[in-house]
C-alpha cells in the first residue's frame, strides 16, 4: 500500500487546547468523567437476537449517563459559555444557543432535553421527505444515514425505496456499521429496522474489509451555515470518524454528496470557516421542513482519520478504530502518531417521559 496514501488516511483532530482539557475546567471539575462504556456485542440474526438483554443494557447505559449529566451538564455549559476566547469555545457557544432556542420554543421532540445530542426537531418527517425528493437520493443505491432520532424517517424512506441502508452503531460502541437491505425486510419490520434495536436485530454487521460503495451520506447536525456548508455536530466527532473510516474502505470519496436535515432554526450565519478544523465535514445540501438549500460549499472535505490529533481517550472508546490503527501499523511497519489527552465532551441526559 502506498505510504503516502496511508498518511492521508491517517488524519482527526482533538488538540491540547480542547476546552475539556483546559486548566479552568480541571480546577472547577476535577472529578468529571465523560467516558462511555462499550456494550456487549449482540448477534444480528433476528432469530437469535436477545431483545430483552439488548434493551436492558441500553437502559442501563442511558441511566448511567443521565445520573452523571444531571450533576455536571449545567455547570460545564456555564463554564464553556464564559470562555469565548478558547479555541473551540465558539463551537460550544453556538451549540448551546441552538439547543436552548429549540427547548425554549418547544421545537424539540423526545428524546429531551436536546442538549448534547443531535436534536430531534418538530418537522423532521417533512425535512426527510424533502431529502427523499433530491435527485442524488433518487439515484443512490446505498445511503449512509446517522443513527439519531431526527433521521429515523430518512432511514425509513431509504429502505422503503428499495435502497441499501448503511448505518453506524451509536457512538460506534457496539461495533462498526450495519447494512440493512429492504429485500430482506417485510413491510411490518421496516419501521422497527430503522431503530437502534432494529439495526442490531435485522442488520448485517460489516468490517473494514467490506466492499461497499456509498452513494450518499446523510448526517445530523446541531447547527449549519447555509451560505458556506459549515456544520457543527454535537461535539463528539463520530460523524468525522465514520467519514474517515469509509474513506479508508474506499466506500466514499470527496465527490460523495453529504446532506443534512435540520429545522430552520438550526440555520446559522456565524460559523467562522477559518476556524474549522481539518477533520470537520461540510455539507453540500441542507433539507429543512420548508426548503432545500444547495450550499455549493468550498470547504475541503477531510482526507481520512487524523491520527496525530486523535486522543488516547477517544481511541480507547472505539474498538473498530483501534483495529484500524493496528492494521495500518502492521501494513506499513510504522507506528502511527497519537494526539494529546483530552476530557471527552458530556453526553446527553434524558428527561423521564411525561405522562
Amino acid at each position: 500500500m502506498d505510504s503516502n496514501m496511508i498518511r492521508l488516511s491517517a488524519p482527526f483532530t482533538y488538540n491540547h487546547s480542547n476546552l475539556f482539557t483546559n486548566q479552568k475546567l480541571k480546577r472547577r471539575f476535577p472529578s468529571i468523567s465523560y467516558g462511555l462504556q462499550g456494550r456487549n456485542n449482540y448477534h444480528s440474526d433476528a432469530k437469535e437476537f436477545d431483545e430483552s438483554a439488548f434493551e436492558a443494557e441500553r437502559l442501563r447505559l442511558d441511566a448511567k449517563a443521565r445520573d452523571s449529566m444531571a450533576q455536571t451538564s449545567k455547570r460545564v455549559m456555564e463554564v464553556l459559555a464564559e470562555e469565548e476566547d478558547g479555541p473551540k469555545a465558539w463551537k460550544w457557544v453556538i451549540r448551546k444557543r441552538t439547543w436552548d432556542l429549540m427547548e425554549a420554543r418547544n421545537i424539540a421532540q423526545n428524546p429531551r432535553p436536546v442538549h448534547h445530542r443531535i436534536p430531534n426537531f418538530i418537522g423532521a418527517p417533512a425535512a426527510a421527505k424533502n431529502l427523499s425528493e433530491l435527485q442524488v437520493f433518487g439515484m443512490a443505491n446505498c445511503v449512509k444515514v446517522n443513527p439519531d432520532s431526527p433521521q429515523k424517517q430518512v432511514r425509513f424512506l431509504t429502505l422503503s425505496d428499495g435502497k441499501k441502508l448503511l448505518t453506524p452503531q451509536p457512538r460506534l460502541r457496539t461495533g462498526f456499521f450495519s447494512v440493512l437491505e429492504s429485500s430482506k425486510l417485510t413491510p411490518s419490520t421496516i419501521n422497527e429496522a430503522c431503530t437502534s434495536l432494529g439495526v442490531a436485530k435485522y442488520g448485517r454487521p460489516i468490517g473494514l474489509d467490506e466492499k461497499i460503495k456509498v452513494d450518499l451520506i446523510v448526517i445530523g447536525s446541531v447547527a449549519v451555515d447555509p451560505k458556506t456548508g459549515a456544520r457543527l455536530g454535537k461535539g463528539e466527532g463520530f460523524a468525522e470518524l465514520e467519514y474517515g473510516m469509509l474513506q479508508y474502505m474506499g466506500a466514499i470519496d470527496e465527490s460523495t454528496p453529504v446532506v443534512t436535515s435540520v429545522h430552520d432554526c438550526q440555520l446559522v450565519d456565524d460559523i467562522p470557516v477559518e476556524k474549522l478544523l481539518v477533520h470537520d465535514v461540510p455539507v453540500d445540501i441542507i433539507c429543512t421542513p420548508t426548503q432545500v438549500i444547495f450550499t455549493n460549499t468550498a470547504i475541503l472535505k477531510p482526507q481520512g482519520i487524523y491520527w496525530e490529533k486523535l486522543s488516547p481517550e477517544k481511541l480507547g472508546q472505539i474498538r473498530i478504530l483501534r483495529e484500524l490503527k493496528n492494521r495500518i501499523e502492521r501494513e506499513t511497519g510504522q507506528k502511527l502518531p497519537c494526539g494529546p489527552s483530552e476530557k471527552l465532551p458530556p453526553t446527553a441526559q434524558r428527561w423521564r417521559q411525561r405522562s
